[in-house]
């Protein structure tokens, strides 16, 4: 699968490139240069395109932290997609799930 890359404006000035998939890449967001060229402008910054996975982690760390017995030390991890339009989104890891948490208790309790 072809490869392209997406720039993401960033709020403060400059931008951040993202590789994706060409079938992520849509063709609804202004292609820069010729055809064959690699590179798509996004209509909306960076930070813009994260702030749908806001929510995501902070149900993951209320209920995380709403345990019977909270753990010391708590990490999730989980894959994003970046796409022009969509922007940031969950990826499929696999068929078991696409979170990965750690749960840490120290033995002082």
């Amino acid at each position: 699968m072809a490869k392209r890359l997406i720039e993401f404006p960033l709020e403060g000035g400059g931008y951040v490139l993202v590789e994706v998939a060409e079938s992520e890449a849509s063709d609804s967001v202004g292609r820069i240069g010729r055809e064959d060229e690699l590179l798509q402008k996004s209509q909306q910054t960076f930070e813009a395109a994260l702030d749908g996975i806001k929510p995501i982690a902070s149900t993951l760390i209320n209920k995380l932290r709403s345990l019977n017995q909270p753990a010391d030390e708590v990490q999730v991890k989980f894959g994003l997609k970046m796409s022009a339009e969509a922007g940031a989104v969950i990826a499929s890891a696999s068929i078991e799930g696409n979170y990965e948490i750690t749960l840490k208790w120290s033995q002082n309790q």
